[in-house]
């Protein structure tokens, strides 16, 4: 076993970037290559980022992964109320994954002080 995969802001990562990849597949067929293809690129940031950092040689190094972690997580939020602007979502959905962005980014902070 990786030492990411004990990670519980890893499973979460993956758990919240599925339910992304389940909203940019249910945007429309003319965002594919625009809205669809940044949200995923950006769910799968989040995992991979963490994923990678965990075999970085310093506690130091593996921060600076959780910091484009965090920030891959900002970008979809961002994206999500773009999505909510044209309509792809709805608002309740935008709230629900505002706001499991939001416990993951707490977690994701949480567990870089713990690495301090």
């Amino acid at each position: 076993m990786f030492r990411f995969e004990s990670l519980d802001i890893w499973k979460l990562a993956i758990e919240y970037g599925g339910r992304l990849y389940d909203i940019a597949d249910s945007l429309p067929q003319k965002e594919m290559y625009g809205l669809s293809s940044q949200l995923r690129r950006a769910a799968v940031s989040i995992s991979n980022n963490i994923a990678e950092g965990s075999g970085a040689n310093t506690n130091k190094d593996f921060s600076c992964f959780l910091d484009i972690s965090i920030k891959s997580a900002l970008e979809t939020v961002n994206i999500l109320y773009f999505a909510l602007l044209r309509k792809y979502i709805n608002e309740t959905r935008q709230k629900e994954m505002h706001e499991e962005a939001e416990t993951l980014i707490k977690k994701i902070r949480a567990f870089k002080k713990i690495l301090k």
